[in-house]
């Protein structure tokens, strides 16, 4: 398994001003794999502390957090810890909010000692303590991209591909990537349900690793517990995912309870990341979250494979579309190009939706390339109607082209300042 995070972590280690490092994400999308297999081999001592398993080890952090007192307990736990030789490594430091107030104090008293963390839903931890602001550094990680999923199949010279602009790829090979692309709609990203996979060669094995994850997903649930009610929770996140390419009311998310806790639940979801909130915004000028209308807005889900096992997608009959837009109503789609936007581009997405009264124009996405604005639609065919991405690009000539993603080839109309590129190409975005 390659992941494009491991550049990143291994910049780190070298880095001249490095801080502590918090590998931020939702579960089971390889934090903990990424420091085991890749960081801890750059070190002659690797020392794991799974402060979730390792409870009895919490009350060294509850007094001082002077980082030499804390070495000196932890030591007789866990071993010798020795700076420029060991990488410490506290895995599901949201279990103790203080072990991340001490990551403070090792960047300004042992900056020398290797420290690096790794903890889904911090952001219920971040409640608890002041932040330490400035004194570590944060890799967030997602799902495995498409162009992951293909290295993990030994298929990295279609994985090349996937980097570059699709205008530079032959046809046949494009139709070979699209090809592929419906096997990833599936199997989706997660780090489990690809190995399995991979070894197995069975999508129904994959279907159960997936299952795994969710199961384990909603069990959390119950960790959220006085704050919302898990039975909300799980209705939440199943509406999202069913909802996918559709603007959202909170009132409609679950029907048993009212619109504010359905909020308080969704925002909830959007902290563990397990959903994304995309809002619409007006296109007019940088930077996009400026304009945001924070009460207008759709979702994505964390993952693709996660989204078609939970919303029950009978994949015998949608395995037979031709078109992968085809797929689920579409829905596959939206998630795909979403999940890929998120990992390659920018965790905080857009979309365009017209203001004026009676108006249903609305572009799915918006994002920022080389410090312009391009709206992105997601559509069946080249053809077909495109009114609210012409409307937009009328209305706001800042924006210098519309880019569509499609069950085809590339090709650049120019003269409608459209350019269509096939569904797999958002990495290759803006290397033209």
């Amino acid at each position: 398994m390659k992941r494009w995070a491991e550049k990143q972590v291994l910049s780190w280690k070298t880095a001249s001003r490095r801080k502590p490092l918090i590998v931020r994400g939702a579960r089971q999308v390889g934090k903990t794999w990424l420091v085991e297999n890749i960081l801890a081999g750059q070190f002659e001592i690797f020392i794991k502390i799974d402060l979730e398993k390792r409870r009895d080890l919490h009350v060294h952090f509850a007094g001082s957090l002077e980082p030499k007192t804390i070495l000196s307990y932890l030591e007789l736990a866990v071993g010798r810890i020795i700076p420029g030789k060991t990488l410490l490594f506290f895995d599901e430091i949201q279990a103790c909010p203080r072990a991340i107030m001490a990551l403070r104090y090792f960047y300004e008293q042992m900056p020398e000692l290797h420290v690096v963390a790794a903890g889904s839903m911090l952001e219920f931890a971040f409640d608890k303590i002041s932040i330490p602001v400035g004194r570590v550094q944060y890799l967030h990680m997602h799902p495995m991209t498409f162009y992951e999923y293909l290295l993990a199949m030994d298929k990295e010279s279609m994985a090349q591909y996937v980097l570059i602009s699709p205008a530079e790829v032959d046809k046949p090979i494009q139709q070979m990537i699209l090809n592929e692309l419906r096997s990833y709609f599936f199997v989706g990203g997660m780090p489990e349900c690809i190995k399995t996979y991979r070894n197995t060669g069975s999508m129904v094995e994959a279907f159960q690793a997936q299952s795994e994850i969710l199961d384990s997903y909603r069990d959390d649930f119950f960790k959220y517990m006085p704050r919302i009610d898990p039975i909300c929770l799980d209705a939440v996140f199943l509406n999202v995912a069913k909802s996918i390419g559709e603007q959202l009311k909170y009132t409609r998310l679950n029907e048993g309870h009212s619109g504010q806790t359905n909020r308080k639940a969704f925002d909830l979801l959007a902290r563990a990341k397990v959903i994304h909130k995309i809002s619409a915004c007006n296109p007019s000028g940088l930077p996009l979250g400026a304009t945001a209308n924070h009460k207008k807005f759709k979702a994505s889900f964390l993952d693709i494979g996660l989204l078609q096992r939970l919303c029950q997608v009978p994949v015998e009959l949608e395995l037979q579309q031709e078109n992968l837009l085809a797929m689920y109503r579409g829905k596959l789609a939206k998630q795909f190009i979403a999940q890929e936007l998120i990992a390659w581009h920018d965790s905080n997405l857009f979309y365009w939706s017209r203001d004026a009264r009676g108006s249903n124009a609305e572009v799915d996405y918006l994002i920022v390339c080389k410090g312009k604005i391009y709206p992105i639609e997601v559509k069946s065919g080249a053809g077909g109607s495109l009114k609210s991405l012409h409307l937009m690009l009328e209305n706001y000539s800042n924006c210098p082209e519309g880019l569509v993603f499609y069950h085809g080839m590339y090709k650049n109309l120019s003269d409608q300042k459209l350019v269509f590129f096939p569904l797999y190409a958002i990495a290759g975005i803006g290397k033209e």
